[in-house]
């Protein structure tokens, strides 16, 4: 945890776009976004380090 914020979650994402982190490190952003974007709507990527992501979850509160 950071701070006094919400424990993190931490993910796992495929090699196909860990390849992409030396190649061509904008298409791996991108790709990490629109993974977990997709994965996990409302939830932001925080940290990568290989191999796993970090997620915080931005949902909104009821």
């Amino acid at each position: 945890m950071i701070g006094n914020e919400k424990p993190l979650l931490k993910s796992m994402m495929g090699d196909r776009i860990w390849r992409l982190m030396q190649s061509d490190p904008e298409a791996f952003k991108h790709e990490t976004r629109e993974y977990f974007a997709r994965a996990y709507p409302g939830w932001t990527v925080v940290r990568v380090k290989y191999p796993l992501v970090l997620l915080r979850d931005d949902r909104k509160q009821v």
